[in-house]
């Protein structure tokens, strides 16, 4: 007589079931899982909101069991300010790329953060933008080609790539700042527990957080998922250093 198999690995609570369509090797699929993850282990599913950007992450409301708002391009964090300030019990979180948050909506998750707004910010950072054919973004790196820029990107012309997590860092109001990565089994597991922690914070009602994630594009790069892995860790960490940027918990001001 045989037992039972034990379960031990299933699909978040907050997760729906809709296969998803993004590209083979696109990180976005981890992210969700660790939001997903996030949620259910914080018990906060049944109060959470998202808000969705403009991007490779609009059917985001597809894949997740919580309620989610879709926001023009880049206002994504007045949407969830509003939404926040009238239902202060929710758990609001906007889901953002590098050209949403950093581009069009830069100033809007600047002046989010510097009024300490208590919502949380999950950013993807993959160096370019994905959905509208594989553009230079704020991020693209240095000599990085692009459809708007074949020969690379120069940083005479277009300047350097943008360190968002540093530059919100350097703001007076308390925050918690972390970036992080998913191109490894480590990263992906360091990258859950940063996610958790913003939420938690969130649930206390201390501070606004934004968690930056160095993300793959296989299809934009160019190259295979494999390849993709590697180069995030060649290229996109050397400028885009993952660790903790500012924590109110450590004495961070």
């Amino acid at each position: 007589m045989t037992s039972s198999p034990t379960l031990i690995f299933k699909r978040p609570d907050a997760m729906s079931e809709n296969v998803t369509h993004y590209c083979p090797g696109c990180t976005h699929g981890v992210i969700h899982r660790l939001v997903a993850e996030s949620l259910d282990e914080l018990g906060l599913r049944d109060r959470a909101v998202g808000v969705a950007p403009v991007g490779c992450s609009v059917l985001i409301y597809n894949y997740f069991n919580v309620d989610f708002l879709e926001a023009p391009h880049g206002r994504a964090p007045a949407l969830a300010t509003g939404f926040k300030r009238v239902r202060p019990d929710m758990i609001v979180f906007t889901y953002q790329g590098d050209g949403d948050l950093a581009s069009i909506g830069m100033g809007e998750i600047v002046h989010a953060a510097n009024r300490g707004e208590k919502f949380t910010t999950i950013f993807v950072n993959n160096a370019i933008y994905g959905m509208t054919g594989g553009q230079m973004a704020p991020t693209t790196m240095p000599n990085q080609r692009t459809t708007t820029s074949p020969a690379g990107r120069d940083v005479n012309k277009a300047g350097f790539p943008i360190r968002m997590s540093e530059m919100l860092s350097t703001l007076k109001t308390p925050s918690y700042i972390a970036r992080v990565g998913v191109f490894t089994p480590m990263h992906i597991i360091n990258a859950k527990k940063a996610i958790k922690k913003a939420f938690r914070l969130q649930m206390e009602g201390k501070c606004f957080s934004m968690v930056e994630v160095l993300s793959t594009c296989p299809t934009n790069w160019g190259i295979n998922p494999i390849e993709s892995t590697k180069w995030v860790k060649t290229d996109m960490e050397p400028y885009f250093p993952l660790g903790v940027f500012s924590d109110p918990e450590r004495g961070d001001d």
